[in-house]
């Protein structure tokens, strides 16, 4: 079972960093924030696929899916999303004035 969530979670990292790599300009989200959301797609597609009595291969699959899918909606979202203190959002990083 854990051997089983640390290849979802490392496949969803990769998934991440392969998306990252893949959008072309400015992300909205940050790349921790990529890589965490790809293995909490893997994870969660794991579990439903699991849960759907899908074979081990099916289930990778699926985890796959869902970790592309959470990153897609992330990394394309125009507006909305989260937005934190003074309405800044994913991935605000403050520039220097110099």
């Amino acid at each position: 079972m854990i051997s089983t969530l640390l290849w979802y979670v490392l496949a969803g990292a990769v998934v991440g960093i392969v998306a990252r790599l893949l959008v072309p300009g400015r992300n909205p989200i940050g790349i921790i924030l990529t890589i965490l959301v790809g293995a909490a797609g893997a994870i969660v597609g794991g579990v439903v696929a699991g849960a759907l009595g899908a074979g081990d291969a099916i289930a990778v699959v699926i985890a796959v899916l869902i970790a592309v899918l959470g990153v897609v909606a992330l990394t394309t979202a125009q507006g909305g999303g989260w937005r934190g203190p003074g309405g800044r959002g994913w991935g605000y990083r403050r520039h220097s004035t110099r």
